[in-house]
């Protein structure tokens, strides 16, 4: 590689990292049952499907520790060697792009044949669904609720007790994966797991069709999402429900010119997970201007919001309150409220206080983002587009992400499937190092199983190290983009006005 073009080298580098990530991913699943990959009870023949090694808790806690430093190094590499080389690298995109779509697709699909590793939501994704078909409400019951059941029995603490908090699309997704598998928690899961790559390849799919006419648009937009390794370590591999939230907000975005369908795709978005609602607010910017528009826009997916919520009943909002006062350990809010204890006392939790902090902040950076990029949108001579809805979602997408007070690595999931329908920016590096030092601070994000000497994982990188890196990556973040709006605003006017 010595010859070859500057950057060309650092992005065959960073793709070099990304697959091996990638590669022991696949081998944590095939491995089976252990510290980091839940058993799965139900017939030997039945997807997914693993070797059975019972390796050691320290080999596959190691292995995820590899994942997760590959993959950062190749998810920030690729991403910097694109936007300082984009020339060089556009001419060896041209040919190589979609076959680093291609290997993203074969990864996700891949990984739908081995058990899930990294997390057990799964679990309780399977006992939702349990409680569906057998005429319980998972809204209002936990799995310690469906004693002797071989579905409920598998949910792992500390979420035995805990109902769902997802909306009535993912629950009608786990109702039907339980409906064919079954009392097989493997079967169940396996259907699950089709479910989630079918939404992440179909993400895919829908960037990579965006992208295509541009070689540089088309791996940036590979590498944000398609054939991201930490990416498909949370999302594929940890398999989320979130990834369908995703795919309907992503295709709401790109069916922006047929507002009933779009309405129709964000309201499912939501119906999914709520959080996700963050992204309606693009194309209600959009529209603003447009408001018979934005009407049918807003009450096409507010009705099938309703639609979905009536069905299941209100109880499904009670988890949902609860969760978003939670505050995660990786958060940096997590140091202020100890702080505010420290200095005021430990008879609150403060955790009114930091909902407010985290609402200002993030309208702080939302402010300051949205005004560098309509600033460097306006500027004379950069030739950016007008900030459009993928714009603001994305930028929304990162400052709530940033500022949240219950953050875990896959929420970050919803900033990388809108950034990839952007103009390039450094954006799109902050977000990769967040994902990266959140994914290292749940390593492994299950509870049980794990060595008691390797406990430092949570007691000093999780609750120490993480917050600490965060609350400087926000502050760089926020800096960043004030400084940057700043230094915009500064170029000269235009001669001639603007049309």
């Amino acid at each position: 590689m010595r010859g070859e073009p500057g950057g060309t080298w650092a992005v065959k580098a960073a793709l070099l990292a990304s697959a091996a990530s990638v590669l022991l991913t696949l081998t944590i699943g095939l491995l089976g049952p252990s510290a980091v990959v839940p058993a799965l009870t139900g017939e030997p023949w039945q997807p997914p499907y693993s070797l059975q090694a019972t390796p050691s808790p320290h080999l596959v806690i190691g292995l995820a520790a590899a994942v997760l430093v590959l993959g950062g190094m190749g998810l920030v590499g690729g991403l910097l060697a694109i936007r300082t080389s984009p020339t060089r690298v556009a001419e060896w995109a041209t040919g190589k792009a979609r076959w680093v779509v291609a290997a993203g697709y074969a990864a996700a699909t891949a990984l739908a044949f081995v058990p899930p590793s990294g997390s057990a939501d799964h679990l309780n994704y399977a006992a939702y669904g349990r409680m569906v078909t057998l005429g319980l409400d998972p809204y209002v019951l936990g799995a310690v609720d469906l004693p002797g059941d071989p579905v409920a029995a598998a949910v792992e603490s500390p979420w035995r007790e805990e109902p769902s908090v997802y909306g009535p699309v993912a629950t009608a997704v786990q109702a039907l994966a339980s409906w064919i598998g079954g009392d097989s928690v493997r079967l169940t899961v396996f259907v699950l797991a089709v479910v989630n790559v079918a939404a992440f390849v179909g993400t895919g799919l829908l960037i990579d069709r965006f992208t295509r006419h541009d070689p540089v648009r088309r791996l940036r937009g590979a590498m944000l999402w398609t054939a991201n390794p930490l990416l498909i370590y949370q999302l594929v591999a940890g398999m989320h429900v979130d990834t369908l939230a995703i795919a309907c907000m992503v295709a709401a975005l790109l069916a922006r010119d047929r507002p009933g369908r779009s309405g129709v795709l964000l309201g499912l978005g939501v119906a999914v997970k709520l959080n996700a609602g963050l992204v309606a607010l693009g194309p209600a910017w959009e529209l603003r201007r447009r408001p018979g528009r934005l009407a049918l826009v807003a009450g096409v997916a507010l009705a099938v919001v309703v639609a979905g919520y009536a069905i299941v009943g209100v109880a499904a909002f009670n988890q949902v309150g609860q969760t978003s006062k939670a505050i995660s350990h990786a958060s940096f809010w997590k140091l202020v409220q100890g702080w505010l204890q420290s200095l005021i006392g430990t008879g609150s939790a403060y955790r009114g206080e930091i909902q407010v902090g985290a609402i200002l902040l993030m309208v702080v950076l939302a402010w300051g983002l949205l005004r560098r990029v309509s600033r460097a949108a306006d500027a004379p001579g950069v030739g950016a587009p007008a900030v459009d809805a993928p714009t603001v979602a994305a930028m929304l997408a990162v400052a709530y992400l940033f500022a949240t007070p219950y953050i875990l690595p896959w929420y970050d999931g919803l900033a990388f499937g809108v950034l990839a329908l952007v103009v390039a920016s450094e954006v799109e590096v902050f977000a990769a190092l967040h994902l990266a030092i959140l994914s290292l601070g749940y390593l492994p994000a299950r509870v049980q199983e794990q060595p008691p000497d390797l406990a430092w994982l949570v007691s000093v990188v999780r609750q120490q190290v993480v917050p600490w890196s965060l609350l400087v990556l926000t502050a760089a973040l926020a800096w960043w983009a004030w400084r940057a709006g700043g230094r915009v605003r500064q170029r000269p006017a235009p001669e001639a006005p603007r049309r």
